[in-house]
């Protein structure tokens, strides 16, 4: 495989890199997993097989392939192949190879290959300069994320690439995948004569989460620690310290397990939502992060049926930042059992959001005179406060005075359920309205 620059690294990838690279498949043959996508006759594997490659995005979890394919398609097909990663490489020099692909295409007829890894990570801007290249063919742009492109990758690149889906691999691929770097005597371990335990296989792989890199490096380093070439699953728990729950907490398994909390809550699961919480937990999940997305849920869901939430989501927060772990975990256990058992209501989250959309749609009249405030003689003057009634001058506390402008009068956002407390609330409410109804309003 040769770079845009002529370089081939293929000889020093062997010699110098990390188990796990030099294992990376060189061929389809050699490639384990992904027979959607890499089987004779599915639409990748055809789109390479034809020699005329689209700009495509490669999306899956960490360690199932990405970069490997990419590489591959390479390999295959004859270009050029320029690799970045998004978190090291700036526009300037995307830039630069972008121009130097344009050169290799008029001069040599070649196309070029530009992977970036990572491709989330580029902004806005930095994913727009790639548009008009990619539009032309002037590149062939092969972006891999571990993030849904939905949310990461900007409408008008995404639209021109198309889109491919890698799963985690299965346990039966990375035991396979082990076991081949154990044979080789290439670029494995096979000249190490290493006595594996045939569990360590099964236990590996399990908690692997179908990621090879994981299981390569494992196994790398079970074969640098092991002294008599012996291989057992104790061995491999002293090098982990503790088994590993498959979790990123910047990718789409963050999401989805913070996902499956707040629903779990919402729908009144207390065990539900425990596990979720225990799963983050193990997982080594920010527990402030998940005690600002507790507090977060007990004004939206719970709100108004039980203030007490909101108190009981800060008083939480502040036991873990107090007394920190483990021991504060119990008391983010105790604030999610409360709110799975709370009564719900989203009316407060509702309001707010009735009058944000109001507000945006152009509703911003001037704040009414009476109830503006007047704290100098010219705003006397010019009627600031004049007219206010004082609540705490009539019986209850109850006066009946605009408080929206003239051109929402009568308006109402917030409609209180008959849950929990909120019950209260509106029973209140009505009370109220119903008094200042026979005072005439006065």
């Amino acid at each position: 495989m040769t770079d845009i620059f002529g370089k081939d690294g293929g000889e020093e990838r062997r010699e110098s890199f990390t188990l796990a690279d030099r294992m990376r498949p060189r061929n389809f043959d050699e490639f384990v997993g992904q027979e959607k996508l890499v089987a004779s006759g599915k639409p990748f594997r055809a789109m390479v097989d034809s020699g005329d490659l689209s700009s495509f995005i490669l999306w899956g979890p960490p360690g199932c392939g990405k970069t490997t394919l990419a590489q591959i398609v390479a390999n295959e097909t004859g270009y050029f192949f320029i690799h970045y990663s998004a978190v090291l490489a700036g526009i300037k020099e995307v830039k630069r190879a972008i121009v130097e692909a344009e050169n290799a295409l008029y001069r040599e007829g070649r196309r070029t290959i530009v992977f970036i890894d990572e491709i989330h990570r580029f902004n806005k801007a930095q994913q727009d300069a790639f548009l008009s290249f990619v539009e032309k063919g002037t590149i062939v742009l092969i972006g891999a994320t571990t993030e849904n492109p939905s949310f990461e990758v900007i409408s008008p690149l995404l639209s021109r690439m198309q889109l491919f889906v890698l799963e985690p691999l299965s346990k039966k691929d990375i035991i396979t995948i082990m076991k081949r770097a154990l044979e080789d005597t290439e670029r494995g371990l096979g000249n190490l004569s290493l006595d594996v335990d045939p569990d360590v296989f099964d236990f590996v792989s399990e908690l692997s989460g179908g990621d090879a890199r994981f299981a390569l490096n494992v196994l790398e380093f079970a074969s640098k620690t092991t002294e008599t070439g012996r291989i057992d699953v104790p061995l491999v728990k002293q090098i982990l310290q503790r088994e590993r729950l498959v979790y990123d907490k910047r990718g789409e398994e963050h999401y989805n397990l913070i996902s499956a909390l707040h629903k779990s809550l919402r729908d009144s699961d207390p065990d539900g939502a425990l596990y979720w919480l225990a799963r983050m937990l193990e997982s080594g999940e920010d527990r402030l992060y998940i005690a600002r997305r507790l507090v977060r849920f007990a004004s939206e869901d719970v709100g108004n049926a039980d203030p007490n939430a909101l108190v009981l989501a800060v008083a939480a927060k502040d036991a873990f930042h107090f007394i920190g772990e483990p021991e504060g975990d119990l008391a983010l256990a105790q604030l999610t059992i409360y709110l799975a058992t709370a009564p719900k209501s989203n009316a407060c989250y509702k309001a707010l959001g009735a009058v944000i959309e109001d507000i945006r749609k152009g509703s911003n009249p001037p704040v009414p005179l009476h109830i503006r405030n007047a704290p100098t003689r010219l705003m006397k003057e010019l009627g600031y406060g004049r007219g206010y009634k004082y609540a705490h001058d009539f019986n209850d506390a109850i006066v009946y005075q605009e408080h929206l402008p003239e051109e929402l009068s009568g308006r109402r956002w917030y409609f209180p359920t008959d849950r929990g407390y909120e019950k209260r609330i509106k029973e209140r409410l009505e009370r109220w309205r119903k008094l200042l109804g026979q005072r005439g309003k006065k």
